[in-house]
């Protein structure tokens, strides 16, 4: 499994650590290229430029988005547990 955040590798690294994830390759997506390419960005969120929304994708081996969850309020936290559940039923 692969998790890409804008954040930096120190803060994911510390994320994964708090969060008990140390089998997840997380990477970062620091110039936000990923999060422009899949509609999960903000070119300007009252004020602050270049912020990325908060989204879950599920990508299968061939490439192809079998789940994506992009949520346009900021305060919103896209379902994880039905990720999880695409991830286990996608192999």
């Amino acid at each position: 499994m692969i998790g890409i955040s804008v954040d930096s590798p120190f803060t994911q690294a510390k994320w994964a650590e708090l969060e008990n994830f140390p089998n997840v390759l997380l990477v970062s997506d620091i110039g936000k290229e990923t999060a422009q390419a899949y509609d999960a960005f903000y070119p300007d969120l009252i004020g602050l430029k270049g912020i990325a929304k908060r989204a879950a994708f599920v990508i299968d081996k061939e490439g192809k988005v079998v789940h994506q969850e992009i949520m346009e309020n900021a305060r919103e936290i896209p379902d994880l547990d039905v990720a999880i559940a695409k991830m286990k039923a996608s192999g």
